[in-house]
């Protein structure tokens, strides 16, 4: 009599290979590992409907461009932070920082070295989201009577 010896646990990682991150989103490799495994284990006399693959690979083609497009949106939200953020330097801004701090002065420089354009005023380093106002930095405040 043949013995079959028993599985060791290896909670659901290959021996040998590194632990796979998990992804927050179906990408196409994703996808493409379902695909493969819904085909490996499909009843041979039941074949997978064709209507159903196609509209499957559809759906995997308007992923990726949604992806793709995502991306280009993301770019150019950014290269608008900067041409604002440029524009910005020598006028006359107000901020309200994360924890409640409020000033003002004039922007003299912005740093790019971040996700969010850094605007310098005086000594405060502002990021541009928390700019709350802007005036030319030569208009006077008109007189009160």
């Amino acid at each position: 009599m043949t013995t079959i010896p028993a599985i060791a646990a290896n909670n659901g990682a290959a021996s040998g290979s590194a632990p796979r991150t998990p992804v927050k989103s179906m990408d196409s490799e994703v996808f493409m590992s379902l695909l493969v495994t819904q085909l490996r284990y499909q009843d041979p006399s039941a074949p997978m409907d064709t209507n159903q693959m196609m509209s499957q690979s559809v759906q995997l083609s308007m992923m990726e461009k949604m992806t793709e497009l995502t991306a280009g949106a993301k770019e150019s939200f950014s290269l608008q932070m900067r041409t604002a953020a440029a524009q910005i330097i020598g006028t006359h801004v107000s901020y309200t920082l994360a924890d409640g701090t409020k000033g003002d002065g004039v922007a003299g420089a912005v740093s790019f070295a971040d996700g969010v354009p850094t605007v310098t005023v005086g000594s405060a380093k502002v990021p541009l989201d928390l700019i709350t106002g802007m005036t030319a930095s030569h208009a006077t405040t008109p007189p009160t009577s």
